[in-house]
Order: C-alpha cells, then structure tokens, then sequence
C-alpha cells in the first residue's frame, strides 16, 4: 500500500522533473508514507503472533486429546478380553496389581509413546506406582516422571463396571451387563499464556489443563 502511493504521488501531475527526484515536500511525504506502514506493521504483528500461536497451540491440545482417546480404547479392548481369575474386590486377599492388568497398563504406555504424547527419551516406565482396588474393581497406576517437568500418566482400569456406574443407567433390574473402562490422564502444558499478553497486559490462563479420557467394553471372559 505504501509502495503504490509513492508511485502515484510520482505520477501526478503537476510535478516538475526536480520534485519527482526529492524536492522538500516530496521526502517529506515519503516519510509519512514509509512512518504510516511502519506503524500499520506495529499493530497487526502482536496480532498475526496471537493468531499464529492460539492456531498452534489449540491444534496440539485437540490433537493430545484424540490420542489418549484411542490409547483408551485400545486399552479397554485388551482389558475387557483378559481373565477375571485374578480380579478380586478389596475384601479379599487379591494382589496389590493383578498380572491380568499388566498387558494393558504396557499397552497403554507404548501407544502414548509411539503417537509423541509422552516425550521421547522419557525415563518413566509402566507400570508405575500402583493402588487398589479400592472401591469395586478398580486399579490406579500412576506412571512418573514422564517428562522434564515431571509430569505423571495416570491409568484407571476398572473392571467391574456395571451400567449405572460407568455408563448408561440399566433399566430396572437384572441383568446387569458387566464391562471394564480405562480412564487416561496426562497434562497438556498450553504456549498461548506467552503470547496473550500482546494483546491484554496482565491477562493469563491455566498453563496445564490435565486431559482425561475413557473408553469401555464389555467383558468377554
């Protein structure tokens, strides 16, 4: 836009020889073209940076949470068809961590580490720290540090699910349909609070949002 006006002040009429080629008034009006673009630049850059980052930034996020989803599923698909011999409810003498669980904790574990959500080179391995049963059938293995940060991966698999607690509520009376749901949760650190600040001093956001899915079937064996 500033180009296309210098050329056309050069091309009006009524300019002599000697204006066109930088009398006073003529680089006067260049500088107020050349200033006007300049600060045309200052306000759209912080701007463009916001878009640019927000675009970035909350693709990652989107993208982080379809990935646990489908380590979900896989990890319910593989716990629904493990045996139930091993699982017993808190009353009892069952193992801190069933040997039927373990298949589905490393699952879990290697596709977040094959899609990028966890990052490469991390020191963390399944199955983690491990509690349960608790209340029902359920198991919590809380895997740390996968990242600088330290951030834990989190693994719930219950697999005494019954409709009305891990889904839909049955209709009135047996049977009831029995099935195992994986729950995932893994931190996603968000860049946008760097940039906000451009355009609103002072604002800010959460800077991790912890991104949780789940998945259930019903159990096979």
């Amino acid at each position: 836009m500033a180009r296309s006006r210098i050329l056309h002040l050069r091309k009006r009429p009524g300019f002599s020889q000697s204006e066109r080629s930088g009398t006073p008034r003529t680089v006067s009006l260049l500088r107020e073209v050349q200033g006007a673009a300049l600060l045309e630049f200052a306000i759209t850059l912080p701007l463009l940076v916001v878009f640019v980052v927000g675009i970035y930034d909350f693709s990652g996020a989107f993208n982080q949470k379809q990935k646990i989803e489908q380590a979900a599923q896989e990890g319910a698909i593989i716990a629904g068809a493990q045996p139930m011999g091993d699982i017993a409810p808190s009353s009892s003498s069952a193992p801190t961590s069933p040997d039927s669980l373990l298949p589905v904790v490393t699952a879990v574990f290697n596709s977040l580490a094959t899609s990028g959500v966890l990052p490469s080179g991390t020191t963390c391995t399944p199955p983690g720290a491990v509690s349960g049963p608790g209340t029902g059938l359920a198991w919590t293995y809380t895997i740390s540090p996968c990242s600088s940060t330290g951030d834990s991966l989190v693994i719930t698999i219950n697999r005494g699910c019954v409709c009305g607690s891990c889904g839909p509520v049955c209709a009135s009376g047996p049977p009831y349909s029995v099935g195992t749901m994986v729950t995932i949760q893994y931190p996603y650190h968000w860049r946008f609070n760097s940039v906000i600040q451009l355009l609103v001093p002072g604002a800010s956001y959460a800077a991790t949002t912890q991104v949780t899915e789940s998945a259930m079937v019903h159990n096979q064996m």
